[in-house]
């Protein structure tokens, strides 16, 4: 891969994070309330001299242009995003940090699973068009691509927890208990998982299988398939080494994608489940107007997909070295 590929690649991601960080602070200012009379709220007796110099200590006072801007500039590029409102005495960052690995674990194991399933069915189903497994995979795909995430978590809850009560309902573990080894632990925090790992999976599983079978199918009329099939080569290592590379492709941009739409898949997956990610995190900051937790949870998922991004085109790069020119 060539040195002036990367290059190109990273200067374009480093310019979309410039200009992610710079949207980030005007928005957030453009949004009604105000952000002292959100941390006095509930504080009898406040007077103007109080509002006035707690508007003064957080630079409230100062021009926006430049001295908000660049003080906002300055400390993110330091990791000082402020501090919580609603979890007061705790910087944002460390709120962040709190809640980033229950979504991380959820939503990449479920990626992680979503995306086995989906290309082994969609290219064993464009690879066996019009048989039973193609008929039957393309039609469960389509289905569980048209189901939203909160809909099939609402199904799993009533008829395993609720129904015949094989797994817990909400919540990452269960609250109060003492775990006596980590074996405990790790299977109290797998039953746990099972329900809402379910609904992450099966939520993106339609859409890698169907974009992989129509990727498969159109490899199928390509030169390249029918010269290896003319050199008694076997069908099984055709796909292995031919189609699949090619056929990859434009599944590489939709799990990229996919990052994208992770928080409003946190949302609903994470509010059914009561599962303590950023999903239920942002929706506590948005009820709670805290500004600075919103501004960082937008920040943090922004930046990853925008390295997702980059990280889809450099394994574009490899298996297709015609986008690097």
């Amino acid at each position: 891969m060539g040195g002036s590929f990367v290059a190109r690649r990273l200067g374009q991601a480093a310019i979309t994070i410039v200009a992610i960080i710079l949207i980030n602070f005007v928005l957030f200012r453009l949004m009604p309330g105000s952000p002292e009379r959100v941390i006095l709220r509930g504080t009898p007796n406040v007077t103007p001299e109080r509002i006035e110099a707690l508007r003064e200590r957080w630079g409230l006072n100062d021009p926006v242009f430049p001295d908000q801007l660049v003080a906002y500039i300055t400390s993110t590029l330091t990791g000082d995003l402020g501090y919580s409102f609603i979890a007061r005495g705790q910087t944002v960052v460390d709120v962040l940090a709190q809640r980033i690995w229950p979504t991380i674990l959820l939503f990449g194991l479920g990626e992680m699973v979503a995306i086995a399933l989906g290309l082994a069915l969609g290219a064993y189903s464009g690879w066996r068009r019009g048989g039973p497994i193609d008929y039957l995979g393309n039609s469960v795909s389509l289905i569980l691509y048209s189901t939203p995430y909160f809909l099939l978590g609402m199904g799993f809850l009533l008829v395993f927890a609720s129904s015949i009560k094989w797994l817990p309902t909400f919540g990452m573990l269960t609250a109060g208990r003492v775990y006596g080894s980590p074996f405990e632990f790790l299977a109290d925090l797998g039953a746990h998982l099972v329900l809402p790992l379910a609904t992450v999976s099966l939520g993106l599983v339609g859409q890698y299988a169907i974009v992989m079978r129509s990727s498969i199918i159109e490899t199928l009329s390509e030169d390249y398939v029918n010269t290896a099939r003319a050199m008694g080569l076997s069908e099984g290592r055709i796909l292995r080494h031919h189609a699949l590379p090619n056929a990859l492709l434009p599944t590489v941009t939709l799990i990229a994608i996919n990052l994208g739409y992770v928080i409003a898949g946190a949302i609903t997956v994470e509010v059914v489940f009561n599962w303590p990610g950023l999903g239920t995190l942002t929706v506590q900051a948005l009820t709670a107007r805290d500004y600075p937790v919103l501004q960082g949870v937008f920040l943090l998922l922004s930046v990853a997909v925008v390295l997702a991004n980059l990280v889809a085109d450099l394994v574009y790069g490899v298996l297709d070295p015609r986008v690097r020119t």
